[in-house]
């Protein structure tokens, strides 16, 4: 290979490191929790009690 073609390769390859590390990795995004919205109504659909009553649950009455 040339030195042009030697380098115009190297610049390619720091460009997509760059953009592929500001990016989301897109493998995990099914792992994420989602929106309150949607952990709310899949607790509610899998029959466990609301994010409401969870959170409200954690803390001991004083």
């Amino acid at each position: 290979m040339t030195d042009e073609a030697t380098l115009r390769i190297a610049a390619i390859c720091a460009v997509l490191s760059i953009v592929e590390s500001q990016g989301d990795d897109q493998s995990l995004i099914g792992r994420n929790p989602g929106s309150v919205w949607t952990q709310d109504h899949i607790r509610m659909n899998m029959g466990l009690n609301s994010l409401m009553n969870r959170n409200s649950a954690r803390s001991p009455w004083r």
